[in-house]
């Protein structure tokens, strides 16, 4: 519990805005209390309410509202469920960015020249269409009336740990340039903000320049060559990229040109055609800043890839089965937040045994974690030994070193031939339908 509240101090939890504006009295699941048992529900197997219940009557949170097991008289689960139902969204969001800064202070070697390199990327989620979710989040419309309705989610990631320092939910009408934006502009200053060609566009550019902070992003060629002004050219050119009459930027940002450079390097890989990078930064001190050191520093952007997949695979995040718009947030924030203690006990594992954190198994981390839950809260003696046999065990599980380039694959499925029709609209209409048939027969 000591490692959980590190990570999300109490002082600091309780001056979050959304817990001062609102007058919490001390129930039993308290916010914190209600904070830790979302994120159990994510690194525990049985992941019901029933698990949470049985595990607080256990004393499994104890430490963090003293006698919670002693004052729970009942096994029923809906004293968390109104827990869960009363915790607003928005407390979840301000205590990921809470999570994110306190794991970007436990090491040094999670910085690049004093600055956090924040990785941006998006994705989406899946939901089923209960509630109000349908309306919130519609489906993706095409000639086919489709069921699942899509949650468009922007992750900003730390590029040396892996942890995830904020989030962004919204429809897809919304675009992934403007969602980062509002990253951006909510960050502490002093980052270093990394994306792809997605998020090369000036909006970004003079959002990060407005919260303080610097940008490292991919432009597409043609962007590029009308920033140059010339056909493209390799080598490092100073340019000030003055934004069109069709550049967006936010409401609370100005449109004033923003000094910075445009790197173009030519990348060759044996057995791969050449490709050329065009990169714009705001880090304009050539010599403390390296033309050649934003290229390779570019290079780590691929764990971003890495680390979505992460969050939909071994955090079964993918898909997420809750009836709500502001429950499928809170599940999304406090996956990611459980997807940060993951990603924090690695660090920890790779700093004892001089490792970097990303040269380690996220999948065999998790496991490892997952069965020192079981034992987390209960059994304080020799708590401390416990802890550093799971970072040994962590540290003993690094990714394997491929000795030849893995072929690409095909991005295809191979479905299951199953003796049933596809479900096409809702279920309802789908009984209703069986039902007349079997009348008409």
């Amino acid at each position: 519990m000591v490692f959980f509240l590190q990570l999300l101090p109490v002082q600091e939890f309780g001056q979050l805005p959304s817990l001062r504006s609102k007058n919490f009295y001390q129930r039993l699941f308290t916010p914190l209390v209600t904070i830790w048992y979302l994120l159990f529900q994510h690194l525990h197997h049985d992941r019901t309410l029933q698990a949470v219940v049985t595990d607080a009557l256990a004393g499994g949170a104890d430490a963090l509202h003293a006698g919670l097991s002693a004052r729970l008289r009942s096994t029923s689960t809906a004293s968390y469920s109104e827990a869960r139902q009363r915790l607003s969204w928005r407390c979840l969001s301000e205590a990921l960015r809470l999570q994110g800064r306190k794991l970007s202070q436990i090491s040094p070697t999670t910085l690049w020249k004093g600055m956090v390199v924040a990785l941006l990327d998006g994705s989406t989620v899946r939901l089923r269409p209960h509630g109000d979710i349908a309306k919130r989040y519609p489906p993706h419309r095409n000639q086919h009336r489709t069921y699942w309705c899509l949650m468009r989610v922007l992750v900003c990631f730390c590029a040396f740990s892996g942890a995830a320092l904020d989030s962004a939910m919204s429809s897809l009408r919304v675009s992934e340039q403007v969602m980062a934006c509002h990253v951006i502009l909510r960050s502490a200053a002093g980052c270093l903000f990394m994306g792809d060609r997605n998020f090369g566009i000036f909006g970004v550019v003079r959002a990060a320049r407005k919260a303080g902070s610097h940008v490292l992003v991919r432009l597409t060629n043609s962007r590029a060559q009308k920033l140059l002004g010339r056909e493209l050219e390799l080598g490092d050119h100073p340019r000030c990229w003055r934004p069109t009459r069709h550049d967006q930027v936010p409401s609370s940002c100005d449109r004033e040109p923003v000094a910075g450079r445009l790197i173009i390097a030519r990348l060759q890989r044996e057995g791969f055609r050449p490709q050329l990078l065009c990169l714009f930064t705001t880090l304009t001190d050539v010599a403390l800043f390296s033309s050649e050191e934003l290229v390779q520093l570019y290079g780590v952007r691929w764990h971003v890839e890495l680390n979505l997949r992460y969050l939909k695979s071994q955090m079964a995040l993918a898909q997420l089965e809750c009836k709500s718009v502001s429950m499928a947030k809170k599940e999304w924030l406090a996956g990611l937040m459980a997807y940060n203690l993951i990603r924090a006990a690695m660090l920890c594992a790779g700093l004892e045994s001089n490792v970097a954190p990303l040269k380690l198994s996220f999948s065999w981390s998790r496991r490892q974690l997952e069965q020192w839950l079981n034992f987390f809260g209960r059994d304080h003696r020799n708590l401390l030994v416990r802890w550093h046999q799971l970072l040994t065990h962590i540290a003993r599980a690094p990714l394997p070193r491929r000795g030849r380039v893995r072929p690409s694959q095909p991005r295809k499925q191979r479905h299951l031939r199953l003796p049933y029709p596809p479900l096409v609209g809702c279920r309802e209409m789908a009984r209703l339908k069986m039902l007349a048939d079997q009348l008409k027969s």
